[in-house]
């Protein structure tokens, strides 16, 4: 009876906080409405209809959907909301909607409240972030995503390294196929997405540099910087290495982005991406150099990624060092340590130090860095953990950094999503679960190059361990023709290279082929490939 109770008031206090919030965000909509009529802004830009405003009180929240309640409901103004109904307990998920409004109101709303709301009806940092972030993205549609990847049909079965290697001595190693045991179901191509899944990041940069604060832009795409790396944390799979010519893309609506990437090349392997979001471009291509260590490997990235609003300011930056350690004996994790210049082509730029984890470290994961203006004066502290956190005080405080861990002035910037609750071994973060799903209709929309057709990936994400072997076998056979049909004149389909050595850029053309059905020069790279047809590409440009 006592852990019943316990579970249930817990319960209610979490439907309590979320009513309260709601609660708090209804008033920080009305002192919008306030504050809009006093310094005289224009009425579209912050203020919302009664219709909208009762629908506040009595729409109907659903996880994958914003839309507000229907005109049958019964109107219920704000006033109606009194002190006495605070006290009653009901289900919020139940009783309000989400309300649809811009990124650019809630910065003002929420400076406004700041100044006039009573200290315990204030949300703390990492709430407001959460709301903020909750209200961006409810202008875009919302797509039903699974939470889950599916049950596997066979069970899985350990696959011991030592006898792999022993098995394979004195064999030609580049013609050994690893088991897919090795593998996560999701390719490369997609793995370069997961650097987006905080992409409110940037729209949150693009919407304080439109509005003049420089400063706020750039500490919002450090922390962007930082969260690509959240995701890697107990993932110890390897990813699918693409095939030559192989794609993927993602259309994301309720993020405001659409991404699409491509290998381009097999020698030197050779991934490049290209995103667009709200205002702002997203680019980069990408290699790695590997060192092994013996007991650790270590990655180093290659390549530039390069950030660039529509007002015309461009940030760029190169990825810092992965090191994988006890691949022999131990637990295996990883660690990701250098320095992170992010270089800006106008007032501030920034530099990150992520901190190599020590033997007996007892807190890893450490990130700091700083931002400087064109003078060299810094104007920012940032510091944080590349898989949870980052937090930014003003000013200079390099020199005092466990003090900014405590500072009551610092603010966050960015907080890891929570992790899915139902774990695999694989470790996928929620985002990551839904990269290889194939949503309803999507798949007649899709290039026969699209990773979510490889089959031995799609084998191994359903749990058929044999088949996927078996293709996976198949296909590497194929990839290791990928460098005679490269060296025949094979080309890039969406991307071009700058110059001889530069970087590849998207030439465009995808999304309308994709909106016409025309997949001319698509060839289906999944299915049987021979030496004949290798040959028979030379000169083609596929």
């Amino acid at each position: 009876m006592l852990s019943e109770f316990s579970e249930i008031q817990g319960q209610v206090k979490v439907l309590c906080e979320e009513r309260s919030n709601l609660l708090d965000t209804l008033r920080q909509l009305e002192a919008a409405n306030i504050e809009a009529e006093v310094s005289g802004i224009n009425d579209s830009e912050f203020q919302l209809t009664k219709h909208e405003l009762s629908s506040l009180g009595r729409g109907k929240y659903s996880e994958c959907s914003t839309t507000e309640s229907s005109d049958d409901i019964e109107k219920q103004e704000l006033e109606e909301v009194s002190d006495e109904e605070e006290t009653s307990f009901f289900d919020t998920r139940e009783d309000f909607a989400e309300p649809t409004v811009s990124c650019g109101s809630i910065t003002g709303v929420a400076n406004y409240m700041d100044k006039q709301m009573k200290p315990e009806i204030q949300l703390d940092n990492a709430e407001k972030m959460h709301t903020e972030n909750k209200f961006c993205e409810s202008r875009y549609p919302q797509i039903e995503r699974r939470k889950k990847l599916p049950d596997p049909v066979e069970k899985e079965k350990g696959v011991s390294l030592w006898s792999m290697i022993k098995d394979n001595v004195g064999k030609d190693l580049t013609r050994v196929c690893l088991p897919v045991y090795f593998n996560e179901p999701i390719s490369s191509l997609q793995k370069c997405f997961e650097d987006l899944e905080y992409s409110y990041l940037l729209d949150r940069a693009y919407e304080y540099g439109k509005a003049g604060n420089s400063l706020l832009r750039v500490l919002h795409i450090a922390a962007f910087a930082v969260s690509g790396y959240a995701s890697s944390e107990g993932r110890h799979c390897k990813p699918f290495n693409p095939l030559l010519g192989e794609t993927y893309e993602a259309d994301f609506p309720d993020k405001g982005i659409r991404f699409f990437s491509e290998k381009v090349s097999h020698h030197p392997t050779l991934i490049a991406c290209h995103c667009e979001g709200k205002g702002w471009k997203f680019w980069a291509d990408s290699n790695l150099r590997t060192k092994f260590w013996g007991r650790s490997i270590q990655l180093d990235p290659v390549g530039v990624l390069t950030l660039e609003f529509d007002d015309g300011e461009v940030f760029k930056w190169s990825k810092v060092t992965t090191t994988i350690y006890n691949l022999i004996l131990g637990k295996v994790y990883c660690d990701h340590h250098g320095t992170m210049h992010i270089q800006g082509n106008r007032q501030h730029s920034c530099k990150l130090k992520f901190k190599e984890q020590a033997l007996l470290d007892r807190n890893p994961h450490q990130v700091h860095g700083f931002v400087e203006d064109l003078t060299g004066e810094r104007a920012a502290t940032l510091f944080g953990k590349w898989d949870d956190s980052m937090y930014y005080v003003f000013g200079d405080r390099t020199g005092k950094l466990k003090d900014c861990n405590r500072s009551p002035d610092a603010s966050l910037l960015w907080e890891r999503n929570k992790p899915p609750p139902c774990l695999t071994r694989y470790n996928l973060t929620s985002f990551a679960i839904t990269l290889n799903e194939l949503t309803s209709g999507l798949q007649e929309k899709l290039p026969p190059t699209d990773s979510r057709l490889r089959p031995d990936q799609r084998h191994l994400e359903n749990g058929e361990y044999e088949k996927a072997n078996a293709e996976k076998l198949r296909l590497e056979k194929r990839q290791r023709m990928s460098r005679k049909l490269q060296e025949n004149g094979w080309k890039p389909k969406w991307f071009q290279r700058e110059g001889e050595d530069g970087p590849f850029r998207y030439m465009g053309g995808y999304w309308e082929a994709r909106d016409q059905g025309k997949w001319d020069g698509c060839p289906n790279i999944f299915g049987e490939f021979t030496e004949d047809l290798v040959n028979s590409y030379e000169g083609s440009g596929l």
